[in-house]
């Protein structure tokens, strides 16, 4: 049993373990652990910390972008409504203006009827009153005859016009 190496290396390792306990080398390295998952553990609440941040800022920004969102189409619809409120104002306007230019135009063509129709009323008038004179001159005389054309004359310009 004492010439085994494994009782050797046994053995060995029993000593190297006294020796680093004598040098408070388990201190040492359990402070240095120790140390070091406290560094770990900071780290970690760091990393958990910054995770909730961005998570918030990730609710903020997702906020932030359903508003926008919102907006938008609120901007949408209103510029839909104004297209629309505008289209109708404008045909509207537009229905109105034809109407307009339709009845002053009627009443341009009634009036130039009116008129024409009195033009040629007048025409006839004056041409038969011409004939009427022309006709009574030449078949009667006298005074008779001057009385009888002046009263056909009123009557047939009382007639016609």
């Amino acid at each position: 049993m004492f010439f085994d190496p494994e009782t050797w290396v046994a053995v060995a390792f029993v000593i190297l373990m006294v020796v680093f306990g004598y040098l408070g080398v388990f201190k040492s390295a359990m402070t240095a652990l120790d140390h070091r998952a406290e560094r770990i553990k900071a780290e970690l609440d760091d990393a958990a910390r910054l995770k909730q941040e961005a998570a918030k800022v990730l609710a903020d920004y997702k906020a932030r972008t359903a508003s926008a969102e919102r907006e938008a189409a609120d901007i949408i619809a209103n510029a839909r409504a104004e297209a629309e409120r505008i289209a109708t104002e404008a045909k509207a306007k537009m229905e109105d203006f034809v109407a307009r230019r339709t009845k002053t135009a009627e009443s341009k063509i009634a009036l130039a009827e009116a008129q024409a129709l009195a033009d040629v009323r007048a025409a006839a008038a004056e041409a038969a009153v011409q004939a009427a004179s022309t006709i009574l001159s030449q078949s009667v005389k006298g005074q008779v005859a001057d009385d009888l054309l002046a009263k056909g004359i009123n009557e047939v310009r009382q007639k016609l016009n």
